[in-house]
């Protein structure tokens, strides 16, 4: 018997009882629907978090002061402590040779932006240098971005995103309209392309982006803070207001020099600083850089923890698609089951056929069959009901993960690998489950199968 003759007389075996083939499918049909779908919104979770931490900047890293223990031994957490100033910026692009841009970064809280009679509070207030916009991945739409010149001078100027245009400017172009930020006046140079969602839900494009001395300077002001582990209070005087560890960073200003001379902002500290590697490969030694240089410019001794916290989101990254490959792993564990489960149904049914065709396989073999004819004709019968099925669940698994992105809004993305994997697990199946009732069939005595009854 040739395999083609095999595979036609298997097809016309099953489709004597329909009903039956299909009620035997219907485990193999669930098992690869599950897996089907557990991979597309598995993969689409990955991709959704990349691509909202690729959008954060995917090599970057972020110091922000604090992480300091306090007295009596709490730890204070980020913000509590005044320990990042501008020179601690400048000193990590001039001294880390990991580290390819960085950006001093100063929050600008809950305040209030206006323009004509309308008001808005935008989610993301940040003044920062023209390197945030590339650590970021922040590409401009409209406009310009502001340069470091204008950072240098205190430049009343912003960049605003697609969600300020359409909530304080009505949709209408922003560009070179006068925005009230707080008590000053920015002239709006330039929109960002929209970004939409990160994957915190928060929305990315509700930003005002200024220069930082001029969101320090102008909008924020001068803030103080803890400073050392031994004093809870600082000074009024500028050498010690923003002094790290304890000791004054600078001199005090002299009376010669106003407060219009950029020369104040040095007193400034900072909230946070970004930092980008100059390649993924080096975060773990920019990271490193960067802590080494901090610890040594802020003069804490080893027993000293640090009064800075550096956070690296390629680590981010990697810990959320562990915690979804665990997920995805998990519920295909669960799906696997329904597989072996619909194996078993298999091998019954295939089982019951050949008790029914008794009288046939031993016709068969007085005819001249082979045993191994025997035993290839039903292992086929096996192979083809699990493959069927196997293509049904891909269909069936595929239109339940659309059905769960347009109903929910999970991210799904197609895994041409879990469809190829589905219909060999599904061959498999069909082998392993089959082989049993194939083998049997195939070792029957022709003479006592011609008189089976």
């Amino acid at each position: 018997m040739r395999i083609f003759s095999t595979i036609l007389t298997s097809l016309k075996s099953l489709r004597r009882n329909p009903t039956r083939t299909l009620l035997t499918t219907l485990g193999i049909i669930i098992g690869i629907a599950a897996v089907i779908t557990m991979m597309e919104i598995g993969n689409g979770s990955k991709s959704a978090i990349q691509s909202s931490l690729e959008n954060m900047g995917a090599n970057s890293i972020m110091v922000m002061p604090g992480s300091m223990m306090g007295p009596g031994g709490a730890r204070q957490g980020m913000g509590a402590a005044v320990s990042l100033v501008p020179a601690d910026a400048d000193a990590i692009g001039a001294e880390c040779p990991s580290v390819a841009l960085y950006s001093p970064v100063v929050r600008g809280g809950n305040v209030q932006v206006i323009f004509g009679n309308v008001n808005w509070v935008p989610s993301n207030m940040f003044g920062v240098a023209p390197a945030y916009f590339e650590i970021r991945n922040w590409e401009i739409e409209e406009g310009r971005l502001f340069t470091n010149e204008e950072v240098d001078t205190n430049a009343r100027v912003c960049v605003v995103g697609t969600t300020i245009v359409k909530e304080v400017f009505n949709g209408m172009s922003p560009i070179d309209c006068e925005l009230r930020i707080g008590d000053v006046t920015f002239t709006v140079i330039g929109v960002l392309k929209t970004k939409g969602a990160n994957m915190m839900g928060s929305d990315e494009d509700d930003v005002v982006l200024t220069p930082w001395t001029t969101m320090r300077m102008r909008v924020t002001g001068l803030r103080t803070g803890t400073v050392s582990n031994t004093s809870s209070t600082v000074s009024d005087s500028p050498g010690e207001r923003f002094a790290v560890s304890g000791r004054a960073l600078y001199p005090e200003q002299d009376n010669s020099i106003t407060k219009d001379k950029l020369f104040y902002s040095r007193f400034t500290q900072l909230d946070q600083i970004i930092v980008t590697a100059s390649s993924i490969e080096q975060n773990e030694q920019a990271v490193q850089e960067v802590s080494d240089l901090l610890r040594k410019r802020h003069r804490l001794n080893i027993e000293q923890d640090d009064d800075f916290t550096v956070r690296n989101s390629a680590e981010f990254m990697s810990m959320l698609n562990q915690t979804s490959t665990l997920m995805t792993n998990l519920l295909l564990g669960v799906a696997l089951i329904s597989l072996v489960v619909g194996g078993v149904g298999i091998m019954n049914i295939m089982l019951v056929s050949v008790t029914e065709r008794t009288r046939e396989i031993g016709l068969r073999m007085a005819v001249g069959a082979r045993s191994r004819d025997i035993l290839r004709q039903f292992l086929i019968e096996s192979v083809v009901l699990c493959i069927s099925g196997g293509i049904m669940g891909i269909l069936l698994g595929h239109g339940m993960s659309l059905m769960i992105a347009g109903v929910l809004g999970w991210p799904i993305e197609a895994s041409p690998q879990a469809i190829v994997a589905a219909v060999i697990v599904s061959a498999t199946v069909g082998i392993l489950f089959g082989f049993y009732p194939a083998w049997k069939a195939s070792r029957l005595d022709p003479i006592e199968a011609l008189r089976y009854e």
